[in-house]
């Protein structure tokens, strides 16, 4: 649900959105690291100016730990394919 949150939402914000993906990986039952990689040109707009974009995207995220009780960690990445 997150993950598909987040692909969603970059693909509307970056001028490339076929070159978004996002990847999911449980570290534990509490944990998940959520990864958006996409190409070089949109990474500026995923993390905003002073990382505002990014910081809220993280705050909407961590309202989901009050309904399934994981934490999430989201970063940003370049597609390198």
């Amino acid at each position: 649900m997150v993950e598909k949150f987040l692909e969603e939402f970059a693909k509307l914000i970056v001028n490339s959105p076929e070159s978004i993906v996002v990847k999911k990986e449980d570290i534990n039952d509490t944990f998940c690291e959520i990864t958006i990689m996409s190409d070089k040109d949109d990474i500026g707009k995923l993390i905003g100016k002073d990382g505002k974009m990014i910081n809220s995207l993280k705050t909407l995220i961590s309202g989901c730990k009050a309904k399934n009780g994981k934490s999430y960690r989201v970063t940003v990445k370049v597609n390198d394919e």
